[in-house]
């Protein structure tokens, strides 16, 4: 089994990448744009792939003819998506198209990431099934990008997911529970929203669905977040509470005083039934998240 992940020195890709390096049975090429970020290279084959130029895209796709593609690269700061239209588009929309198209060619699986900010946030938690109505250019780009799925006759899988955390190396972004526990740790006053509620999703089990969706051969739309619901207030106050810091620095305040650029929906979060069943997905509460991220971290 030959396995290409895109974005492998992301959160996601980096823990696919030390998942998929151990296992015999696969063959593993990693691939981001520049250099090799991890600092284990055994094991798997690294290449520099800029999944914006088609060209590239091509030749390598079409030269190493993986069995599975997992795409793990996309821009997802969403205020940046909305000011930067252009650059959100040819990684979240056209790559998708080139990766797609390369996976016709060579009969190969595509597994997809996409995100619950394809919803308007006024009925979650949602199925599947679930109407789309996006706020914000990043949700478009990525609803977008489902719709090429969807008229594709490649033989696709998306896995939707909610606010990815995890410990990873040389990371060119942060995550919620890093940055909550740095800024806890110190003491330093915050303000949190406490109107919009998420399920955060520990990037292990994230993989855990990537690895199950092509060992089990599934294809189509699966949700593939964490199983707890809460407000953003809620996600640093349960981390403040884990390690016993102090909560009195923090302040609850509304998604209105903070004049973002795009809009965010109010209330996400998955109903899981669909992946728990057809591909055994079981991801770990919030608090055994945190034991493991502690562990990591103490490591």
């Amino acid at each position: 089994m030959k396995i290409l992940i895109t974005g492998s020195n992301g959160l996601l890709g980096q823990k696919l990448l030390h998942k998929l390096r151990i296992d015999s049975s696969v063959e593993l090429i990693a691939t981001s744009i520049g250099g090799n970020r991890v600092s284990e290279k055994e094991g798997y084959k690294y290449i520099s792939l800029d999944i914006t130029n088609r060209k590239e895209v091509e030749e390598i796709i079409s030269s190493e003819k993986p069995n599975v593609i997992i795409n793990t690269a996309a821009m997802t700061n969403v205020d940046a998506c909305e000011d930067k239209k252009q650059e959100c588009d040819a990684l979240n929309v056209d790559a998708v198209k080139y990766l797609s198209d390369c996976a016709i060619k060579i009969n190969c699986h595509l597994i997809h990431i996409s995100t619950d900010f394809i919803f308007d946030g006024e009925s979650g938690p949602y199925t599947e099934e679930a109407v789309p109505n996006p706020l914000s250019y990043y949700g478009l780009s990525k609803l977008k990008s489902e719709t090429i799925l969807l008229e594709s006759t490649c033989r696709w899988t998306i896995l939707r997911t909610i606010i990815v955390f995890g410990v990873a190396e040389n990371l060119s972004k942060g995550n919620i529970v890093l940055w909550a526990k740095g800024a806890l740790e110190k003491g330093e006053p915050l303000n949190i929203i406490d109107d919009q509620f998420r399920a955060p999703t520990l990037a292990e089990d994230l993989a855990d669905a990537c690895i199950l969706s092509f060992q089990k051969k599934k294809y189509g739309i699966y949700n593939a977040s964490g199983k707890d619901i809460m407000s953003i207030f809620e996600i640093v106050e349960r981390i403040a509470k884990y390690y016993n810091y102090s909560t009195e620095n923090m302040n609850r305040i509304s998604t209105v005083t903070l004049n973002q650029t795009a809009g965010r929906p109010p209330k996400t979060g998955f109903i899981l039934d669909k992946a728990t069943k057809e591909l055994g997905y079981h991801p770990h509460s919030f608090k055994e998240c945190l034991t493991i991220i502690d562990k990591q971290l103490n490591n």
